[in-house]
């Protein structure tokens, strides 16, 4: 038969001892509680921090990179603007060198198209407001006849033969005085491609170049216009 443990009743005193007992670890519990909420929140707080620092440091470099973007586009936009004033500057001492060659061999000696010439006009340039028309011509040549328009070019290329032929329409249109004359054709240059030349001559238009020393004149197939 089992025996059965009797324990004490309890009394006004246990009882109270019990209550705060109970009092004690709950208000240790809470206290607990509150602390580990407290470090919770510096914890937070902390990261909190942290990240804002992160993202100030952040937009720091942004700025910077953004700065040094922009210093090296202005670089990149200084150095192209002084590369294209040189090519300018080249392109420009390329063509006077070329003007200056060709004319002066005219000068010495005004023949072309199997003829005399009793002058000439380099850099010629006139417009006319009232014919909405406007030319510039590096050579012309003339005698009582005839009138040689000579296009000069550093380096002759096929698309400089359209132009030339625009000039022979509308010369005689901006001198009137020269519209019952003979009109010839010229394309000189220090360098002359192979499709330059073709077309010209194709074109009835004189292939002037610069061989050695000397200016040669290829008219074999050249036309008045």
């Amino acid at each position: 038969m089992k025996t059965l443990t009797r324990h004490p009743n309890p009394t006004a005193e246990t009882c109270w001892a019990q209550i705060q007992e109970f009092s004690l670890n709950l208000a240790e519990s809470a206290k607990e509680f509150d602390r580990q909420m407290a470090e919770a929140a510096k914890e937070r707080e902390k990261e909190a921090k942290e990240r804002k620092k992160e993202a100030k440091e952040f937009d720091r470099q942004m700025a910077e990179a953004a700065k040094e973007s922009k210093r090296e586009t202005e670089e990149i936009k200084r150095i192209q603007k002084e590369n294209a004033r040189m090519i300018g500057g080249i392109s420009n001492s390329n063509g006077e060198v070329a003007e200056s060659y060709f004319i002066n061999s005219f000068e010495k000696k005004l023949y072309f198209a199997k003829q005399d010439y009793d002058h000439f006009s380099p850099n010629l340039r006139k417009k006319s407001k009232k014919l909405n028309l406007q030319g510039e011509y590096d050579l012309v040549m003339y005698n009582c006849t005839s009138v040689a328009i000579i296009e000069i070019k550093y380096k002759a290329k096929k698309e400089d033969v359209e132009p030339l032929l625009l000039k022979a329409q509308t010369f005689k249109q901006l001198f009137p005085e020269y519209a019952n004359y003979t009109l010839y054709l010229g394309l000189a240059g220090l360098h002359v491609n192979v499709t330059a030349e073709k077309e010209a001559i194709k074109q009835g238009i004189a292939v002037i170049k610069q061989v050695g020393e000397n200016m040669v004149i290829n008219d074999t197939y050249l036309k008045a216009f």
